[in-house]
């Protein structure tokens, strides 16, 4: 097997065992990563909630997922889908780089609806 392929293999093994082990911590103890903008300013901020959507759908729970953060949980799969992609690209030692094809105006427009949900969860307390 290709040395690329088994360290993604043994990464996504790390990365999953991590979460896995996260959420019985979190489960039997109640320790969890607090957020510092919240603990420093009273306020919820665009990622607030995600230890919560990610526990919910290890659940396959998807409702209260959506609930704990629907910006995270509609970015989630675009997230998903770039991790995916960029594990291709190492695999195969490809070149491309997904960043520098994406309009800079696109960006722009993600960064803008995750400041105004960031501000708008608080006003209206989502």
């Amino acid at each position: 097997m290709n040395l690329r392929i088994k360290r993604i293999i043994r990464l996504n093994i790390v990365l999953l065992l991590s979460l896995i082990c996260y959420y019985f911590i979190n489960k039997y103890t109640g320790l969890y990563i607090p957020c510092i903008f919240r603990m420093i300013t009273g306020f919820k901020c665009p990622g607030c909630g995600i230890t919560h959507l990610l526990f919910h759908i290890i659940k396959l729970d998807f409702k209260d997922a959506f609930y704990d953060n629907p910006l995270v949980f509609i970015y989630l799969p675009f997230i998903i889908a770039y991790y995916i992609y960029q594990n291709y690209l190492y695999i195969y030692n490809k070149k491309d780089n997904i960043i520098k094809k994406i309009p800079n105006f696109i960006w722009i427009i993600l960064i803008v609806i995750t400041i105004l949900y960031g501000v708008i969860r608080n006003i209206i307390k989502i």
